[in-house]
């Protein structure tokens, strides 16, 4: 009466009847009245499914009890239910719930949800996308054993044995299960071998001691995840059932021996003539007052560490499923598009499922770093596409050349007015920005991650492409230590200011400068500096004189001015680029002075051709101030300590998730961030 009682009440369970978990006004359509919907709600939010095995077995053993048949064993036939109805009900779990699953837990419910855990747990040795296999084999296991069992009844009870005779039947049973565990332990043995030996000669060593902690990762990895595929040359081997359906088109670019998601960026950057000439003897000068830019020999040739630090496609597809698998512990659904590798970070592109918000992702970013067991990652929104970009650095950063990038063709042949190097993005690629377009620039960055080198590439781009006539520099360094070597080079206006106090004087006649050139330029009828340059050019082309009209005094007697005509130099007029190393100390010392100066070369030098690179390791608002950052809209902000000095240098956060050493995000003018490395120049080659 028990069983069919709830027999009943499960099958006529409705989601819409009240329960323990909530309550509900209408009429209650289980049979069995409001009791009969509070004990089925509670069954199947347990169970799930599986409550089909937890009612049938009873239900057949009444129908037995009824027809007077009587059930031997019946401890170990209970024993053989409950562990069957615990393994389908994880089963069922590891299987995808469907868009009309109303119950908060898995298919198997909250017990299968557990039981498909400890199964991962226990299987951890195993790659992700075998738990329900391992699953289904338990459940296989199970039946064999309760048929095995009641062939042992059978088998008890014949007549050359005594019913009685407790001690021999146990024996017997336990001598029946002890060859199924060994053979059982055998064969998972063998099968735990043959997948590590295929691993091997298929993956490198560092890969597969990288990739090994994660495969240990509790949590829904092998409920929808496809097998690691091989790679070139590697027999393709079915699917399995669990396998999703739309992972097809990566199947069909598995089939020609790669995944189609791992996209890597061809990069192969082409040197430039000057980089064959430097290769050979030089003596030639510069018609440039017998000035010779430096050559591409004093800096380091790029060179390999070690190893290869790039990953196979199978480590990057392992990855990728790795990571989907941790957005869906969190419970972000979406899938993996793109992977692409770059020379320190890898990008992961995932394409959210609907509604899913972009915030709540970008704030899992420690968590994902903790789960994928990398030192930080960084979580951003890709411009005008449906994706989420996802970078994790990789195991071995390669690091970035000054040379490579100055002895380039697209560095020797860009028409940049003022091109800087400022390294290669994540997929490879040398970026160069122009000085004179930006027209200032912002840097921030702690002690340690690389903006003294910044800087140091910054104007070591200058001197190698520029010579004295054309660029002049203004260096200021309240530190004393950073910008000391370039003492005597021909492109200083002024020896390098270490002075706060006297850091006030060079940057008011840099301020004096701005304003004659505009009277210069207004004279001429010019804009700016290149229209100014091209005119003084034209007019000694054709050997024109150019005066204007200055006022050089008033008469004693009428009081009237006095204006003459002054002879106008036709040599062009160089950018002029001031530099400051540390703006706080400046601040500090005198901060009123050097924001007006600061402030009005910000505003109005761009067309004068004086451009401010500043830098600071503390970028708080005293020392970025409202009416400084206003006027630098290109930034680039290095490693900082805390979200709040991001927010303040970019206007969001996410540098203090860069790896230091070079690694940067880099804000052009229209406010799009992209993360760069920075190339890497040492003291000796400066």
């Amino acid at each position: 009466a028990v069983i069919l009682t709830l027999a009943v009440a499960l099958m006529t369970w409705s989601n819409g009847d009240p329960s323990l978990s909530h309550s509900v006004d209408g009429p209650v359509a289980n049979w069995l009245g409001q009791p009969g919907a509070i004990v089925a709600d509670e069954l199947i939010q347990m169970f799930g499914l599986a409550v089909i095995a937890l009612a049938a077995i009873p239900v057949i053993w009444a129908a037995r009890l009824l027809s007077h048949v009587s059930i031997a064993g019946i401890f170990r036939k209970t024993a053989s239910w409950l562990a069957a109805t615990l393994l389908f009900a994880g089963a069922l779990s590891a299987l995808p719930a469907p868009a009309g699953w109303t119950v908060t837990a898995g298919l198997g419910g909250s017990i299968g949800d557990l039981v498909l855990r400890l199964l991962q747990y226990l299987f951890f040795f195993l790659p992700a996308g075998t738990t329900v296999t391992i699953t289904a084999f338990a459940i296989l296991a199970v039946l064999g054993a309760v048929m095995a069992l009641k062939c042992a009844d059978l088998s008890l009870l014949s007549p050359q044995l005594d019913d009685d005779d407790e001690e021999h039947r146990l024996r017997n049973l336990l001598l029946r299960a002890a060859k199924g565990l060994w053979a059982g332990s055998l064969w998972l043995k063998n099968a735990i071998a043959d997948r590590l030996a295929s691993l091997r000669s298929h993956e490198k060593p560092d890969i597969l001691t990288r990739l090994a902690p994660a495969t240990g990762r509790l949590g829904k990895l092998g409920a929808r995840r496809i097998e690691p595929v091989l790679g070139v040359g590697a027999s393709r081997q079915p699917a399995t059932d669990e396998e999703d359906e739309d992972e097809e088109d990566v199947e069909d670019d598995v089939a020609t021996g790669r995944a189609g998601r791992v996209k890597r960026s061809k990069v192969a950057i082409k040197p430039g003539k000057k980089a064959a000439r430097d290769a050979q003897p030089r003596f030639r000068f510069s018609t440039s007052e017998d000035y010779e830019l430096p050559s591409l020999t004093l800096l380091s040739e790029p060179r390999r560490q070690g190893k290869s630090v790039e990953l196979s496609d199978d480590a990057l597809e392992q990855n990728a499923r790795m990571l989907e698998g941790v957005l869906d512990d969190f419970g972000v659904k979406g899938q993996i598009i793109k992977v692409r590798p770059g020379p320190v970070v890898t990008l992961y592109e995932l394409e959210p499922a609907p509604g899913i918000k972009s915030s709540r992702v970008i704030s899992l970013a420690d968590d994902i770093a903790r789960s994928m067991s990398a030192v930080s990652a960084r979580v951003a929104v890709v411009p005008g596409r449906n994706a989420i970009g996802i970078e994790l650095p990789n195991s071995r950063r390669e690091t970035v050349f000054l040379r490579e990038l100055l002895a380039s063709e697209a560095f020797e042949k860009t028409s940049q007015s003022l091109a800087l190097a400022l390294g290669k993005n994540i997929g490879g690629e040398p970026v160069f920005a122009d000085l004179a377009r930006m027209p200032h620039l912002l840097i921030a960055g702690t002690t340690g991650s690389g903006k003294s080198v910044g800087i140091n590439t910054m104007v070591l781009s200058l001197l190698y492409r520029l010579p004295p006539d054309r660029c002049k520099l203004i260096m200021i360094d309240p530190k004393m230590l950073e910008l000391s070597v370039y003492e005597g080079i021909p492109h200083l206006l002024s020896p390098v200011v270490t002075d706060p106090r006297k850091a006030v004087v060079a940057l008011k006649w840099a301020v004096r400068e701005m304003e004659e050139r505009y009277r210069r330029m207004s004279k001429v009828g010019v804009r700016n500096i290149d229209g100014y340059n091209a005119r003084m050019k034209q007019a000694a082309a054709k050997g024109e004189r150019v005066q204007r009209t200055v006022q050089t005094g008033f008469d004693t007697e009428t009081g009237e001015p006095i204006f003459e005509q002054e002879q106008i130099d036709l040599s062009p007029m160089p950018f002029i680029v001031v530099i400051i190393d540390e703006m706080a100390d400046l601040m500090m010392v005198a901060g009123k002075d050097i924001e007006g100066a600061v402030q009005r070369l910000a505003q109005m030098a761009r067309a004068a051709g004086i451009h401010v690179v500043m830098a600071t390791q503390r970028p708080s608002v005293d020392v970025i101030t409202g009416t400084i950052k206003a006027n630098f809209p290109t930034r680039i902000s290095f490693q900082v300590t805390s979200k709040i000095d991001s927010r303040t240098i970019l206007g969001e956060q996410g540098a203090e998730q860069l790896l230091g050493q070079g690694d940067m995000l880099y804000m052009a003018g229209g406010g799009r961030i992209i993360r760069l490395h920075a190339p890497f120049v040492s003291d000796a080659e400066v």
